[in-house]
């Protein structure tokens, strides 16, 4: 008995360490399997998240499935009848797409043009002008009562002011001196700028005697909107030609912020020597006129050092500042002799206004007018300007010419409608060497035009221009608008060489390639459609081209399901064998070869 306790525990034993030598294989197992145990959960997690969020997509999405799928069974079963009745009437068909087109091409007319659209950034500036001569006190007097009326805006963030602007090294005499100001508005929401500049406008319009010029921040570098140079030689006759062209274009009531660089001189001070009577007393014109500056200017008696720099100390008897007309007349032209002579007894002292600067181009001298379009587009206030120079009735000499951004905006739209051409001809080749054929490339050439008439149409009904952006849309459209009709046409031929009927493989091919079409336009449309709502910064510039593709693939996918079909009927003549004769030959041969062998 007590050997066999002695036995039962050394079995009890040694049955544990063998339980316990054979754990520690299945603990190793354990520990090299846990990381795939461990993704395998992870993929599940994920594909019961995802198969839930599928599901409340689903559910989300239902309605507009629903309405899809009813939309396109109740299309699906119209749209044959339509191809019959299409098929049948192809004259009608074709002109009432001529008709269309035709219709396009006038609306073309009554677009606005322009270069690029007006781009909302959320600041602007103003600059100011005061009466020439304003001293810089009175200037920021001025601007501190812009400033307060800018404020007073309920869409400003921000306002500050510059009284007096220029320096000895970048100075302009029409932009700059103490006359002027720059008014800086930052905006708290960009899409209220028109408003905001409109009313800001209204106010200061209230200011008498203050000239102002809004401007925008400019991201690319372009011309003053409309520009009217005026040549000649005569700068009496410019200045009374700019004037007459300036009143006009002021009367039009369709520009803003008109401006000449003719005018605004600053008063001076003109000295007329009488040399007759100068040379009588003994003295030239040439040693009064240095001692004129040497009085007004100054001469450089030395130089104060202060560290680094040298400053001139200027000696002279005229206080610019304060001096006045008498003080000038007075002046003695010849000092240490024994008869002083003033300088009003050997010339004419007297107050002008001379102008600001003199502008030449190609060797003449110009006045050139600057203006912005008011409320509306380029192409309409270029030619409203082209009016008013020719209502002005310019003096002998004098020729004028309206220039621009409607100068860029010509060579822009002529280098895309370049381009344009040069797409559609590209598209024809790649086409021609895939159907292997000229003319079925050229029937889908004709959804181009199709496309042009959706895209005019867009264009008209949203009050967009046509500027560049539109353009580069249409050039985009040139290479999506033919991709449904190649499906169409290519779905035809097979049918054809299938054996079927010119009209019949129509039918088939309209009938199984209708999804297909509408799935690409209506994909295309959708992912345009927030750019074409126009929602963020900088919507203005993406807009028209958004617009103008997803008017042109509307407009050319319906007219393709129904004008391309016609058009292939009418022109195609190729005749294709029946792919069931070469079938019926190769059964009867297969039936004379067993019968011989029989």
């Amino acid at each position: 008995m007590l050997a066999a306790l002695r036995y039962g525990v050394a079995g009890g034993f040694a049955s544990t360490d063998g339980a316990t030598g054979d754990s520690q294989p299945d603990a190793a197992q354990r520990r090299r399997r846990w990381p795939s145990r461990a993704l395998t959960f992870v993929v599940r997690q994920i594909r019961g998240g995802a198969a839930g969020v599928g599901r409340l997509l689903a559910l989300a999405l239902s309605p507009f499935v629903t309405a899809t799928q009813f939309l396109f069974g109740a299309l699906d079963r119209r749209y044959p009848d339509m191809l019959r009745w299409a098929l049948a009437h192809r004259a009608a068909v074709l002109g009432v797409a001529l008709a269309a087109f035709a219709v396009t091409l006038l609306m073309v007319s009554g677009l606005g043009t322009e270069l690029i659209p007006r781009l909302s950034q959320g600041e602007f500036s103003v600059k100011l002008r005061l009466p020439a001569g304003t001293p810089l006190e009175s200037t920021d007097r001025a601007m501190v009562l812009v400033r307060e009326a800018a404020a007073e805006l309920p869409a400003i963030s921000r306002a500050y002011a510059v009284a007096g602007t220029g320096n000895r090294l970048d100075a302009n005499p029409v932009d700059s001196g103490e006359n002027t100001g720059t008014l800086d508005v930052t905006l708290t929401d960009a899409a209220r700028e028109a408003e905001t500049i409109a009313a800001l406008r209204s106010r200061l319009d209230d200011l008498a005697g203050i000239e102002s010029e809004f401007t925008r921040p400019a991201l690319f570098t372009l011309a003053t909107p409309i520009e009217v140079v005026l040549a000649g030689y005569d700068l009496q006759r410019l200045g009374v030609a700019a004037a007459a062209v300036r009143q006009r274009m002021e009367a039009s009531g369709q520009f803003r912020d008109i401006r000449s660089s003719i005018e605004g001189g600053h008063p001076e001070i003109q000295i007329v020597f009488d040399q007759e009577r100068a040379s009588q007393l003994g003295l030239t014109t040439r040693d009064i006129a240095d001692r004129i500056v040497s009085n007004v200017r100054g001469d450089v008696a030395t130089r104060y050092r202060l560290q680094e720099k040298k400053i001139d100390v200027l000696v002279r008897s005229v206080d610019t500042r304060a001096a006045s007309i008498e003080q000038v007349r007075a002046l003695i032209v010849n000092p240490g002799s024994e008869r002083p002579v003033p300088l009003a007894a050997v010339a004419d002292v007297r107050l002008a206004s001379g102008p600001a600067e003199v502008r030449r181009a190609n060797q003449e001298r110009v006045a050139i007018i600057s203006a912005a379009p008011a409320d509306s587009d380029l192409g309409a206030a270029t030619a409203a300007a082209e009016r008013s120079v020719a209502e002005a009735g310019l003096p002998a000499g004098i020729t004028a010419e309206v220039t621009g951004q409607s100068e860029e905006m010509q060579q822009s739209f002529r280098s895309l409608a370049l381009a344009f051409a040069l797409a559609v001809f590209l598209v024809y080749l790649v086409m021609a060497s895939q159907f292997e054929s000229l003319l079925h490339p050229f029937v889908i050439l004709f959804t181009i035009p199709m496309g042009l008439i959706g895209a005019v149409w867009a264009l008209y009904a949203t009050g967009a221009t046509l500027n560049a952006i539109a353009l580069i849309g249409l050039i985009m459209l040139a290479g999506i608008v033919v991709n449904n009709a190649i499906v169409l046409i290519d779905a035809i031929n097979q049918a054809r060489e299938r054996g079927r009927e010119k009209l019949e493989a129509i039918l088939e091919a309209g009938r199984t390639r209708l999804r297909p079409i509408l799935i690409t336009a209506v994909s295309t449309i959708l992912g345009l459609l927030p750019m074409a709502i126009g929602v963020g910064e900088g919507a203005e510039i993406r807009r028209p081209m958004a617009v103008t593709v997803i008017g042109g693939i509307l407009v050319a996918t319906a007219l393709t399901l129904i004008v391309i079909p016609v058009l292939y009927s009418m022109l195609d003549r190729k005749r294709y064998a029946p792919a069931g004769g070469e079938a019926a030959a190769a059964a009867a041969l297969g039936t004379v070869r067993s019968g011989g062998t029989a």
